[in-house]
Parts: C-alpha cells; sequence; structure tokens
C-alpha cells in the first residue's frame, strides 16, 4: 500500500499491549504504523500457544484481564470474545496453603480455634466496616492482636517473598508494590474483586492477531529497534540509522537504554521459568506462592483457565535481576533511588519532540493489563 496516501508515518517499537493498542489506535485515525518487534511473535509477555499435551501456556507468566471501568473492558471484547474467570491464588507458609490474599481462613489455618476467634473479633473493632487493609496497616496497628497477626504474614511470606521477588530489602521497596495484596477481613477467596475478570476464549495470541488485523498495520518481527534509533539531544530528536526524520516513534521498551544508561541502569526484574509436565493435578489453586523455596511460585495452566488437556503442564518461576541481552525486563523495582533516576531520564525523553512514551518498561509502573490500557486510551498523539 502507498504511504503517501495517510497522514503521518509512526513506528512503534513493542508488539505487547501497550504498543499494540497505540498502534491500533493510530491505524484507525488513518495513519500507516510500522511495529518494530525484537522478539519473533506478537502479544509481549502476554504471548501464549498450546504445547504438546494440548494444555493452553503463557510463555511468560500467568495473566488474567480484570478491571473495575466498563469503558476498557467493552474495548478488548472489540477484539476478541471473553468469558469470565475469577482466578483464586494460594501461598504455602509452614507446610500449609492458605488463600491470596490472606484471609479469615488464614487465621483459622494458623491459630488455635479460640485464639482465632479472639483476632478476628479484635479485627472487626479495630478496623470497622473495612473489606481491606494493607499489611503495612496492620504491622502499624496500635492493637496488639492485630500487629502481631501482622508480623507472622510478615516474618513467614512478605518479606522472604518481597526479597526474593525484587531482590532488595522490604523496607527499600516502594509502599506500593506491599499494598497490591491487601489483607481480606472475611473468607472471600478470590484474588481481585473488579466487577470484570475474563480470559480471552481464544487465547491472548488470538486477540492480538484481531487487534493488529488491520490494512494501516505492518508488524516487523526479529527486529531490535535500539540498532536503529538513537537521541540526538542537539536536535532535541530521534534519529533512524543516523538520519533526522520526520517519523513519531512511539516507545515501550526500557527508557534507560534509549538513553544508554549514561547516567546508570534502571533495576528491573526478570523472570525464568522450568517447566514440567505431571499426568495428574499438582495443585489446588491455578497459582501457589512458595515464599521459603527458591522459586517464587508455580503455575499450573491446566487451571489457567480450567482445561481438558492431558495432566498438567506447569512452571516453576525464579525472579532475577535483569541484564540487558541476558535476559528479559518485566518489573521495574520501585524504590525512592531508582525513581530518581527514572525522573531524569523522564526529563531528558519529555524534550524529545518526535517521541512518545508508554508501557510498564518506559513508564516504570508496575501496571496491571487495564492500568496499561488505559493508559494507551489517554495518549494523545500529534
Amino acid at each position: 500500500m502507498n504511504s503517501g496516501l495517510f497522514d503521518m508515518e509512526y513506528i512503534v517499537v513493542g508488539a505487547g499491549l501497550s504498543g499494540a493498542v497505540v498502534a491500533r489506535q493510530l491505524a484507525e485515525k488513518g495513519n500507516y504504523v510500522k511495529i518494530w518487534e525484537r522478539r519473533e511473535h506478537i502479544g509481549g509477555n502476554m504471548y501464549d500457544y498450546v504445547d504438546d499435551y494440548g494444555i493452553l501456556v503463557q510463555k511468560y507468566g500467568p495473566h488474567t484481564f480484570h478491571t473495575r471501568e466498563e469503558a476498557l473492558y467493552k474495548y478488548m471484547c472489540r477484539f476478541s470474545d471473553w468469558e469470565p474467570y475469577k482466578i483464586n491464588c494460594m501461598a504455602e507458609i509452614k507446610g500449609k496453603l492458605t488463600p491470596t490474599p490472606f484471609n479469615f481462613t488464614t487465621i483459622d489455618t494458623y491459630y488455635p480455634k479460640e485464639e482465632a476467634e479472639i483476632l478476628k473479633e479484635h479485627i472487626s473493632k479495630y478496623f470497622p466496616n473495612r473489606e481491606f487493609a494493607t499489611v503495612l496497616e496492620v504491622l502499624n496497628a496500635d492493637d496488639d492482636v492485630i500487629r502481631e497477626y501482622g508480623e507472622f504474614l510478615f516474618a513467614n511470606d512478605y518479606r522472604p517473598y518481597t526479597a526474593k521477588q525484587w531482590g532488595i530489602a522490604p523496607e527499600c521497596v516502594d509502599p506500593s508494590i506491599l499494598k497490591r495484596v491487601p489483607l481480606r477481613f472475611s473468607y472471600d477467596d478470590g484474588y481481585f474483586d473488579d466487577e470484570y475478570q475474563v480470559m480471552p476464549k481464544q487465547g491472548y495470541i488470538g486477540f492480538f492477531k484481531n487487534l493488529l488485523n488491520h490494512e494501516n498495520i505492518k508488524v516487523r518481527l526479529g527486529i531490535e529497534a535500539l540498532e536503529h534509533i538513537r537521541v540526538d539531544e542537539e536536535q532535541n530528536c530521534l534519529l533512524i540509522d543516523g538520519i533526522k526524520t520526520e517519523k513519531t516513534i512511539i516507545y515501550t521498551g526500557t527508557l534507560d537504554e534509549l538513553f544508554c544508561c549514561d547516567e546508570g541502569r534502571l533495576p528491573y526484574r526478570s523472570l525464568t521459568f522450568e517447566w514440567e509436565h505431571d499426568n495428574e493435578d499438582i495443585q489446588p489453586a491455578p497459582i501457589v506462592a512458595y515464599p521459603m523455596a527458591e522459586y517464587t511460585r508455580i503455575t499450573a495452566y491446566n487451571k489457567l483457565p480450567v482445561q481438558a488437556g492431558k495432566g498438567c503442564t506447569y512452571a516453576k518461576e525464579y525472579s532475577w535481576q535483569y541484564e540487558n541481552g541476558k535476559n528479559e525486563p518485566y518489573y521495574p523495582v520501585l524504590t525512592k533511588e531508582s525513581q530518581e533516576l527514572y525522573a531524569r531520564y523522564k526529563n531528558r525523553a519529555d524534550k524529545i519532540n518526535n517521541l512518545y512514551y508508554c508501557g510498564r518498561l518506559a513508564d516504570y509502573k508496575y501496571y496491571n493489563m487495564d492500568q496499561a490500557l488505559k493508559r494507551i486510551l489517554e495518549l494523545s498523539i500529534e
């Protein structure tokens, strides 16, 4: 197709959720969009496939879509059929499994009956009409009984799991991380409370194929964008293969690497997976966290969603420091120091005239999928 028919040409770096949605938004406005994706597939970390046992698995770890906003749910429904899916998760503490977020079942599991009733009574009086509290609120409670409960959970789950997942002491992690999984003050055991909790009927790869199925979008796989684009801060623009361009670039990668990490590397965590298969079911929940094991958690994909394949394909998940060229960046490590460093890179990026950036990596935010989607839909690109 003749690109001269289009108002402007855009290059989107990355074919994950953020890159794919922004490409679709631009294409529907009549713009010609090229996507450069470093991997050999679309979908980013949401990529899934059917394995040799007939089980749909997610190569880069488990994802479910959940949101409280109807508009975001309806946007996803434009490109796939979805089915309700309320995920349940658990954690192994002292050889016993308990629901996460921790709830009154957790109290009943680890406390003698009389002590459990006393603790639940204290919680009801201290947190009247509250369904949740963060572990930080419980740890800082004036009530000794409640605070001891928080200390038990922190010592046996939050502290070891956080240290292993993020590679730093919990005291150094931004409080927003510890607030992501609050404590429930009921017997409810669902992981999320959002109104819309769904999984795609045709898998995430089917969703992405439909999302990118537009005559104005061209996807190029296996291309490392940072080998072709470079920041020229004197001209306040991005160069492509050393040449100044009028093309607008939407970047979804790590922002520090766009600037060759010249002020230092932003810390990200990476994951590796140990894949196994068993003829029998291995655990009662799709995801079980193991704060005291070498790995962080196990995902049983025959339950994500519930499938009728042969046995159970599951993955043990390990968390490592991200190293460019050796593994994939997954999560920004949010600390006071890392956010100060990011702010310096962001200040420089904001001055580049033909650059927009978005997504978990580029925004340096621990987005859920709906948060990333909302950010893209609100992004104004000229």
